[in-house]
């Protein structure tokens, strides 16, 4: 009896170590930097998978708030890296159960879908989010950009803050995705007299 108890904690264990696990990642799966007259819009695309216990929480109805971080660092010899620009973009992902729809907000702006997997799909795609003035940034010196999505614990309610505190089903983030940068010189035009 005890011999077949062993065997099967022992093959439990050795299913665990071998199938893959169920992790909730974030994954970058896209940056690009564009120009514009006031100064860099971002464009990025994650991938995210939410795991059973967090799509459970957004079908119960409750409220996932996503950080999407982005800083801009010069290197220094002398003193700590310099800082120029940071920035911060809030998603909401949300679920209403009167109107059976997914929204999707940022500020003031929403889209709504039928299903999660679509609300998923208009989460993980920022677009033009002026990350970067004119006035931040140096022609031709160096610099490292650096980007990241993270669920924001803290904008859970109180209860889930605690539970977030203990579980790693909680944990839901991307690594910092860092790329060094250069800009080149503004192109002037001459007016003429």
């Amino acid at each position: 009896m005890i011999r077949h108890s062993v065997t099967i904690v022992l093959l439990a264990l050795a299913l665990a170590w071998v199938l893959p696990a169920q992790a909730e990642k974030i994954e970058i799966t896209h940056i690009a930097l564009e120009g514009n007259d006031d100064g860099y819009a971002l464009n990025a695309d994650f991938d995210i998978d939410l795991g059973p216990r967090l799509e459970d929480a957004i079908n119960k109805g409750v409220p996932l708030y996503f950080l999407v971080e982005f800083e801009l660092t010069r290197s220094r010899w002398y003193w700590f890296d310099e800082k120029p620009a940071s920035r911060q973009l809030t998603l909401r992902l949300a679920y209403h159960a009167l109107t059976r729809q997914y929204r999707v907000s940022s500020g003031a702006f929403y889209q709504s879908f039928s299903k999660l997997p679509e609300a998923l799909r208009a989460l993980s795609r920022v677009r033009a989010w002026q990350v970067l003035l004119r006035n931040e940034i140096e022609a031709g010196t160096g610099y490292q950009g650096a980007l990241r999505m993270r669920l924001d614990v803290t904008q859970l309610p109180k209860p889930f803050q605690v539970n977030a505190l203990t579980s790693r089903d909680w944990t839901l983030s991307s690594d910092w995705r860092r790329w060094p940068l250069k800009f080149m010189a503004p192109v002037t035009e001459k007016v003429p007299q």
